[in-house]
Formats: C-alpha cells, structure tokens, sequence
C-alpha cells in the first residue's frame, strides 16, 4: 500500500510525498530521504515552513511519531530548524556536507547531481566500509552558545605569547626543522610530552615511545591498524565517543559495543559478549559522556584479561587534566607491567581544537613497529606547530593555563548547576562533575511523560541553546535519557541568564 499526499508550504511549493507501507525502508525513513531531497533541488526553498507534526501525520495517516523522527534526523543534520512559537523551517544554510556534494556555494547543478547520488550505494561504488563511515553522521553544533559540551574556553587562551613562540619558531627556522620528515614527530616535543605524561599523569614511558598524532582519532585508527587486522573485533564503551567508532571502522575493524555502569565498562561482559576479541578502547579517568570513573578492580580486571588473552587496551585520557575534586587519578597506563597499554593523549581541550595535535605512548617493544606504520598511512606529522607547543609545554605557559582554565571551569560548573537547579529543578535533577567540560542533566518523570532528550534538544536549539541529548551516544544498549550541558565556553553572566531561557524553552 503507497500513500501519497501532496505537500503544501508557505511559499506556496506543492510537493509529493509518496510512502510505501511495502517497501523494506521504515517510513520515517522514506519520508526523511523525500523531504531531504527537496531541500536539495531547491523545491523546497530556503524559509519554507513545514506543517505541523501532527497535521502531516493526519495527512499522510501515519504517526505522529513517524513523522517527528524524520523532523528530528533533519534536524540534526542542519536541513531544518525550529523556531520558538513559529513551527519548523527549512534552514536559510545548507550543510556543509550538502554543498560539498551538490558542485558549490551556489547549489548549481542540483538536480543532475540528486539524481546522480539517488542510485545505490553499490553502484556507486561505495564500500560497506564507506557506507558505514558515511552514516556516522555527527549533530552540528554552533559553537560559542551555551550550553555546546566539549567546547573550551578559547577568549583566555594567551594567543599573544603563542604568536610570538610561534614566530620565534620560524623567524630563521634551522634547515632540519623545515625538512624534519620523521615519522614520530619533532624530537624535543616528544621529549617534553614524556617528561609531562610521567609527572602529571604517572606514566611510565621513554622519549622512544612517544608518537606525535594529529589528534585521538588518528592515534586510535594507527593502533587499530598496528594491532587489529580488517574483520577483527574491538570492544568500546556504550554509551561512548562516536569518534572511536569511526577510526576503528575506518580501520576495518568491527565494533561491539560494552554497557558503562557506575564503575566503568566491564571487561567481563565485553568477553563474554566477544571472546575473540583483543582489542578495547576505555576512557577509564573520566568517561565520554556519563563522566564515571573506573574503579580499581574494573581497572586491574582489564588489565589481567589483557594479559591473559594477549590483548591491547587503548586508554584515551582526553581531559584528564581538568579535575575539579577529590584525588588526582593516576592513569591506568601507570599500573600495567606488561606493556599492554597505548595511552593517548590530545591538545585540543587544554589548548585550542585547531591546533590538532596529540600523542600515543606505545609500548618499548612496538616503538619501531608504530613509527614505520605511521610512515606508511601518512608520512609524518606537520612541524609547524611542534616548536611552539614544546616552548609553551617547557616555559610554563602550559601548566599556567591548565592552572586558570581549571579553575574557571571550576567556578562555571558551580553556577550552571546552581542556576539549572533554580530554574529546572522541576524538570531536571543536576549533580556537579568531578571532572569535564560538562554535566549530565537528567529528566524526571515530568519531563520524560512529555518529551525525551531528543525533542528536548530540539526546543532548546529553537530557543538559541545548544545541547546534546545523551541517547544520541548509546549504540547498542537501551539508551538512558538526559541532557549533556558544557560551562566551559559560557561566560559567567550568560549562564543563568541561558538557563533561564532553556527551562523556558522546555515547558513550552
């Protein structure tokens, strides 16, 4: 059975809308991919304002549910937008992925080109791989609004004394600097990363074992293609960083997601689950997004079923440095004695996302075996910035800025749980982090009877807020519901005045 409707806007475009009851396609997912379409030939124009869930899902006699989960993917992806009061919107700004795709800025040739992409993906040429890369498709966020998690704060980096490493870098650069090719990075950045990791993290590592990344994805896909051949099993945290998932699949290698409780990810579970498997990924400091730290016995049990089973585990500590209480944690790295940890490392939270540089530290063993592979996939890392950064790092500019970032953090992270429990704590329980960039809102039975965290985001990106729902990171297991809330980029003065206009936003 096919059910076709012609769809009317307010600029007066008439679009057909044909969904097949048949079809191996769920319907939501039919309507999504015609709507989207629309956009991109330009039927559906730019302000275009679409009718109201429930109307359409008269219209077309489907759910109303059938019909919000098409809104809500085009949504995230950037092709509507919502506005307070108004309804929902066709974006006045395409996706950059769109653009990328339809031949420019201008959208010239769009219908030639929809055409051209309409066919399969196997026609196409696409991989299983690709197609499964392809749809890890992130929510865009705009930064520099409250409440956008993993955004730091950028206005208080010391960009003037960065220049000027940066120039006394390059002024009259030394010909092995401009001609430096070695696979692992610039020696003295190494080196200074290895004196920093063993003193602020408890590593155990020499300068041999350092390997300059251009950021945790990339040290994650050049383990995963040191350690893992393609069809191989890896476990990663559920919920967890789409991230990781997107190196280990670009590494061919196939994903089985573990459930995080209160002390962290089971190791049990993950073997019973996948007893092939010798490869998993944890955050065990602070984990991405639930904030739970491992417990010691979780932390030795990973350890010994590595041994056991001579597996690998890949520690990523992305924001260890920004602990607010409690005792600094040592990384699980520290406490291995058989050399079965890849610690990773980033700068894109403690200094700017742009900078894109980060670090592994492999075991002695492998040291050879990593820097020839990192010599295969991309040559070696650009030096432009190594210099500065090994400057920054030695002269104490570095652990000056952890020390204020830290704790401005700190103070923000005090006023938004304050303020969302002044304004929200009819609909929301709030608990300050022990670490991060940003808390856990969850909803209470008053909230949850009217909206989940998706249509929450929805009303609160109408209203100007960004936030991320929790159960867009689960994978596999039944997702828990709750709003992810970054402080760390919002202005001291805008925090209540954010939290008032969100709690306004959700009970509407």
């Amino acid at each position: 059975m096919t059910t076709r409707l012609a769809l009317r806007t307010t600029k007066a475009a008439v679009l057909p809308i044909s969904l097949d009851r048949t079809a191996e396609d769920p319907l939501h997912r039919q309507l999504y991919e015609q709507l989207r379409e629309t956009i991109l030939t330009g039927r559906l124009q730019a302000g275009s304002r679409l009718p109201a869930t429930r109307t359409l899902a008269r219209d077309l006699d489907i759910s109303r549910n059938t019909v919000t989960a098409a809104f809500d993917q085009l949504l995230a992806e950037g092709y509507l937008e919502g506005r307070v009061g108004a309804g929902t919107f066709v974006t006045s700004e395409l996706p950059e992925e769109a653009l990328s795709v339809l031949g420019g800025p201008d959208g010239a040739g769009r219908t030639d080109t929809l055409q051209h992409l309409k066919s399969s993906p196997r026609q196409r040429g696409l991989s299983r791989r690709g197609t499964q890369l392809a749809g890890l498709r992130r929510r865009r966020t705009r930064r520099g609004l409250a409440f956008a998690p993993g955004v730091p704060e950028l206005r208080n980096f010391p960009f003037d004394i960065w220049a000027r490493l940066m120039a006394r870098a390059w002024r009259r650069p030394p010909m092995d600097l401009m001609a430096n090719t070695e696979p692992a990075g610039y020696m003295p950045l190494r080196r200074t990363i290895a004196e920093y990791v063993r003193t602020a993290r408890g590593v155990r590592c020499e300068v041999e074992q350092v390997i300059i990344v251009s950021g945790a994805q990339q040290a994650i896909g050049l383990a995963a293609h040191v350690l893992l051949d393609e069809g191989d099993r890896a476990l990663v945290e559920d919920p967890g960083y789409p991230g990781i998932r997107g190196a280990l699949l670009a590494a061919g290698v196939k994903v089985v997601p573990v459930p995080v409780d209160a002390e962290g990810l089971d190791i049990a579970t993950g073997e019973a689950k996948a007893p092939d498997a010798r490869f998993v990924c944890v955050a065990p400091s602070h984990q991405y997004p639930l904030g739970v730290t491992m417990s010691l016995a979780r932390r030795l049990a990973l350890l010994d079923w590595a041994q056991r089973v001579d597996g690998w585990i890949i520690e990523d500590d992305y924001d260890s440095e920004y602990r607010y209480s409690g005792k600094p944690l040592a990384a699980l790295q520290g406490l291995d004695r058989d050399n079965r940890v890849v610690y990773v490392g980033s700068f894109s939270k403690t200094m700017f996302p742009s900078l894109r540089l980060g670090y592994l530290i492999v075991p002695p063993d492998l040291t050879d075996s990593f820097r020839f592979a990192r010599a295969a996939l991309d040559d070696h890392p650009s030096t432009v910035a190594q210099p500065a950064l090994t400057a920054f790092i030695e002269d104490g500019y570095f652990a000056a800025h952890l020390r204020r970032m830290r704790k401005l953090y700190a103070a923000r992270q005090e006023l938004l749980v304050a303020a969302a429990r002044e304004h929200m704590g009819d609909l929301l329980t709030v608990a300050p982090a022990e670490a991060g960039m940003h808390i856990l809102a969850r909803q209470k039975p008053v909230m949850t009877v009217r909206m989940d965290d998706i249509q929450a985001t929805r009303r609160a990106e109408a209203a100007g807020i960004t936030v991320s729902p929790l159960s867009s990171f689960y994978h596999e297991y039944p997702a828990q519901q709750g709003l992810m809330l970054g402080y760390a980029a919002v202005d001291e003065d805008e925090i209540p005045k954010a939290a008032a206009k969100l709690a306004e936003a959700l009970r509407q």
